[in-house]
């Protein structure tokens, strides 16, 4: 496991939303900073990308936002400054109307803890031209994401999250190899990543520096080292991190008791798992379990112009 796929893992604990954006003549949005990670994909039309410290960007279609850690953005027709622009609200396009522009957008959202490490290393927003002939990966993500919006069906949200994990990763990938820094670490360092692979694997083994540096290969300084300048933490900051995630995921999706959950996240007992997940999400993880299957029941997972976002704002 790499980096990349590691960090993409964490933040899928989050609720996973997708829409469709339309306007015409003068418009400009202004997304709110949120908690999780979101794109936006151009589909049809022109558009500036607007931050708070760079000059507004133009965009093409194909062209690809992402905010890695739900950093605060505008989009516009025209250059503009971000405080000149409202905040976005989602409403229906009139059938039949047309359109100048068009916005695929999608995002997970972290109602408990916080956006990985990595992700936050990352500049607040990324924008991308995808060369579709090296890579055809995005446009035919753009493709299933459009199409699976309208889905409500069983599945509907297994494989909402599993396409946006892709397009996460194969925007995160196109923009690391268009730049490439020597004072960059290898997100796909193999020592590493054999010691990640063993954490994600095998969360509950009673882990110690030793065992996971002589699973990378390297002495316990060096690859204390490595890994903390790779994943932003050290070794066993990172473990705790993973089976909190691994365990917040086993609420939400299984009905397993918690004591159960506990020991295979790698806790002796019901208690010290709480008392760890009420740090990290400020939540019980009784409580947790309720609101996401609450959450579920309501039907939260939503696309189109319905798209309950952001306290009446629109964050991708």
């Amino acid at each position: 496991m790499d980096v990349l796929s590691a960090a993409i893992s964490s933040v899928r604990i989050g609720r996973a939303e997708a829409c469709s954006v339309k306007d015409s003549g003068s418009w400009g949005w202004r997304y709110s900073p949120f908690a999780g990670s979101g794109f936006h994909v151009l589909l049809r039309g022109g558009a500036w990308l607007i931050t708070a410290d760079r000059p507004p960007r133009e965009l093409t279609p194909g062209d690809v936002v992402l905010t890695p850690s739900g950093a605060g953005h505008g989009l516009s027709h025209a250059p503009s400054s971000l405080d000149d622009l409202a905040p976005a609200v989602l409403g229906d396009w009139p059938p039949g109307d047309p359109a100048d522009v068009e916005f695929l957008c999608g995002a997970y959202w972290l109602e408990h803890g916080q956006v990985p490490l990595y992700l936050r290393s990352l500049p607040e927003v990324i924008a991308i031209s995808p060369d579709h002939d090296r890579a055809p990966q995005l446009r035919a993500l753009t493709d299933l994401i459009s199409a699976d919006m309208p889905g409500t069906g069983p599945g509907a949200g297994t494989t909402r999250s599993a396409l946006l994990d892709l397009m996460l990763t194969h925007v995160l990938r196109q923009w690391l190899e268009q730049n490439r820094m020597a004072d960059r670490p290898d997100v796909a360092d193999p020592a590493i990543a054999a010691a990640l692979g063993e954490i994600h694997a095998h969360p509950r083994r009673r882990w110690t520096v030793r065992e996971l540096s002589e699973s990378a290969g390297m002495s316990r300084t060096a690859f204390t080292k490595r890994f903390s300048a790779l994943l932003g933490q050290p070794p066993m900051a990172y473990l705790t991190g993973w089976r909190l995630t691994y365990g917040a995921r086993l609420l939400r999706e299984t009905d397993a008791p918690l004591a159960a959950i506990a020991r295979q996240v790698g806790y002796s007992t019901e208690f010290a798992f709480g008392a760890s997940f009420r740090r990290e999400y400020g939540i019980s993880p009784g409580r947790f379990r309720n609101l996401e299957r609450k959450r579920g029941r309501a039907g939260t997972v939503h696309s189109g112009a319905e798209l309950p976002l952001h306290q009446g704002e629109a964050s991708p």
